[in-house]
């Protein structure tokens, strides 16, 4: 059955309850209370894969052990979004989901934020690791991460949460992708849709609106609270101190992007106030969260985070990971185990000075940069990866591409294709930049084709889809 017209958002709030207290209590339990939930809930994740997916049914039943139902983590293979989104309809737990009934749900923007089939959230991920993922969330999962975002960040401003836990009196920003059903536009859609008066006071803008008339809208709105990825809020810091943008946020919230120290000290220098990171994906929302000593802890107790090399054997506390395989506790309606993320980071051997039980982790995962160009008069012209991205991933169809800024004019576009498909990716590709430069009034761009050259990765693994020219 279709599901009805402006599906309200997926929310339980019993599930929200016993998701919190638990949450709560883990805080407050230590290790021995992580390392016990870890292993319920892995035992109850393959006892669903192997029973309602037919696609883990079959990789699970060489498992040693799996006729008496015993789990061994270890023992798991190794799973890309390549194999698993080939096989998505084996995949998944639930008959009624379908990849053409999902594409048809996406393809119309007006439902982002909506319940697919009347009780799922649906998120699309970037093609960054050369293939776009699409993940299903239900309200188990949506309220497992609602409570670990809700009680597990570090408020910036203590006092300002404890009267006003709500919000009511922030006005959010969020910057960001907005073309598609990506997590964060989802989330934040999600949110409003559940409590309508946050119509008001939180805005969605989309990062690939030109600067100026981003800044305008910025200024306008005047945001307490700006939410965007680094190399964003770093541009955005670029137009404050040359004294085009005039907010003063009280918080800034980052994540989908590596933050470097660099990075977070130009903005907060920029901005006067504090950044709270975060890391996430689309995979798992809410993987890690920063503490008051301004370290990242993984939410060890619903999602496990194994450190590997590139043979995928396990590296040790204070050693950096060639990726990272992700195992998702609270999501039954795609089971991930020992999923491939992409990601490089090193689990710190000491715990952290906050108290916190959860591990400390150091993340790296995209390393991307922003190009800049200059326009007619000279003057710089930023633009963003995320932002490139997205141009080419919806106007270009193409997923695996880099582009390696030569100078200030040239720019060399290289496929992960052979052939006539990579000439008709580059021709693509090369129309929506040439469009992209005549709107910024880039004059003069040449936008050099490397056929058959191979593309960079950089040291997370994943592929670097924009590489600055050196100054």
């Amino acid at each position: 059955m279709a599901p009805p017209a402006h599906a309200p958002p997926v929310f339980d709030a019993l599930r929200l309850s016993a998701a919190s207290l638990d949450v709560t209590a883990v805080n407050r339990l230590g290790a021995s209370a992580i390392r016990s939930r870890q292993a319920s809930r892995l035992r109850a994740l393959v006892s669903t894969a192997r029973q309602r997916s037919r696609f883990w049914r079959e990789r699970l039943a060489a498992q040693p052990g799996a006729a008496r139902g015993e789990t061994d983590l270890g023992a798991l293979p190794v799973v890309t979004k390549a194999e698993l989104m080939a096989r998505f309809d084996d995949w998944i737990t639930d008959p009624a989901i379908t990849r053409p009934a999902l594409r048809a749900f996406m393809d119309d923007p007006s439902r982002v934020g909506e319940a697919f089939l009347g009780r799922y959230v649906v998120w699309e991920s970037s093609g960054t690791s050369g293939t776009p993922g699409v993940f299903v969330q239900d309200a188990q999962a949506l309220a497992v991460y609602d409570a670990l975002e809700a009680l597990r960040r570090h408020a910036l401003r203590p006092m300002r949460r404890l009267f006003d836990p709500l919000y009511l009196s922030e006005r959010l920003a969020f910057v960001g992708a907005t073309g598609g059903h990506f997590a964060s536009v989802v989330s934040v859609e999600r949110l409003r849709r559940l409590n309508p008066w946050m119509g008001a006071a939180f805005h969605t803008l989309s990062l690939m609106r030109p600067v100026a008339e981003l800044v305008a809208d910025l200024n306008a709105m005047a945001p307490t609270i700006l939410v965007s990825y680094p190399t964003a809020v770093a541009l955005l810091a670029e137009q404050a101190r040359a004294g085009a943008l005039h907010i003063r946020p009280e918080e800034i919230w980052t994540g989908g992007e590596t933050l470097t120290a660099e990075v977070r000290r130009h903005i907060e220098r920029s901005f006067g106030c504090c950044v709270r990171n975060s890391y996430g994906a689309s995979e798992f929302l809410a993987i890690g969260w920063e503490c008051r000593e301004g370290r990242m802890h993984t939410n060890a107790d619903w999602v496990i985070l194994e450190p590997v090399d590139a043979s995928f054997r396990p590296v040790p506390p204070g050693v950096v990971s060639h990726t990272t395989l992700l195992t998702n506790l609270a999501n039954h309606v795609q089971p991930l185990l020992r999923y491939d993320l992409g990601d490089s980071l090193c689990v710190s051997p000491e715990p952290c000075g906050c108290g916190s039980p959860l591990p400390v982790i150091a993340v790296q995962g995209r390393e991307d940069d922003p190009l800049v160009l200059h326009d007619a008069h000279g003057r710089h012209v930023t633009w963003l990866p995320l932002a490139i991205s997205t141009l080419l991933e919806e106007e270009a169809g193409v997923f695996d591409f880099q582009l390696h800024q030569r100078d200030k004019r040239t720019l060399c576009l290289r496929v992960g294709l052979e052939g006539d498909a990579a000439h008709a990716a580059l021709t693509r590709c090369q129309q929506s930049l040439a469009a992209l430069a005549r709107r910024d009034g880039v004059r003069g761009l040449r936008i050099v084709s490397e056929a058959g050259q191979p593309l960079q990765r950089g040291s997370s693994g994943k592929l670097r889809r924009m590489i600055r020219a050196a100054p």
